[in-house]
């Protein structure tokens, strides 16, 4: 077991396709940051320039709300771009807060090395 989770951590973190990559992250306790956005989105890509460091200790989805089965969410969030999701759970718009972000990342870490 130890060896396919060394092996999905793997898959999961150079993996491009958001189903491989949520499915690795339930396997490993990757946390998800989803990233809700549009393009063009210059704030969103600065938000992932913000990001980068921390870019191993987390998979990136991301969310283009102009699609038509994103609907509901380009409903919610039309103004607000970027915004940030982790776990399921809001996070932060607009811009990132690296301070909350750190927290929220460390916290997440700490309760998932619990459960192993």
């Amino acid at each position: 077991m130890l060896r396919f989770e060394s092996t999905a951590k793997q898959l999961a973190k150079y993996s491009s396709r958001p189903l491989w990559r949520r499915l690795c992250a339930a396997t490993t306790n990757i946390p998800v940051l989803t990233l809700f956005t549009k393009d063009p989105c210059p704030l969103c890509d600065e938000a992932k320039e913000v990001l980068e460091p921390y870019k191993n200790r987390f998979i990136l989805q991301e969310v283009d709300i102009t699609l038509p089965e994103n609907a509901v969410w380009y409903d919610r969030y039309k103004y607000d771009i970027p915004v940030f999701h982790l776990n399921g759970q809001f996070l932060m718009k607009h811009r990132v807060d690296v301070k909350k972000f750190e927290n929220q990342l460390v916290k997440l870490e700490f309760q998932n090395g619990e459960n192993q």
